[in-house]
């Protein structure tokens, strides 16, 4: 994600700097990656429990329904992030390559995580 980015700190960063740290976001790109690492972990294992007890993973739905879920649940966290957190949270106005870059990587984490989950389920 940083590579391909624009070496502007994450919003986490952000969210870091404003509620915790002292100084500006760029202080806390460390902090801002280890949270947003934390975030995925955290809504992951959600994702995995909640397929998993409504039967959307396993048996005969398989790969392809846990990827459609998990890339549903991919793009819906770009929605929350960039709506909730980006706007309301931390008052940023999001350009339109970063909203495009944050839905790539967002669905990529949804592929990344339906594949998982559906692996696990077998």
């Amino acid at each position: 994600m940083m590579g391909l980015g624009d070496d502007s700190p994450p919003p986490t960063a952000a969210l870091w700097a404003k509620y915790v740290g002292d100084e500006g976001p760029e202080s806390y790109m460390k902090q801002g990656m280890a949270l947003h690492m934390l975030y995925g972990i955290g809504a992951g294992g959600a994702f995995a429990i909640g397929v998993t007890a409504l039967g959307l993973a396993a048996g005969s739905v398989g790969l392809a329904t846990s990827l459609l879920w998990a890339v549903l649940f991919g793009l819906a966290l770009t929605v929350v992030g960039a709506i909730f957190w980006m706007r309301i949270v931390l008052a940023m106005e999001p350009e339109p390559k970063m909203v495009g870059l944050f839905a790539f990587f967002h669905l990529v984490y949804g592929v990344v995580l339906g594949t998982s989950v559906a692996s696990v389920s077998l």
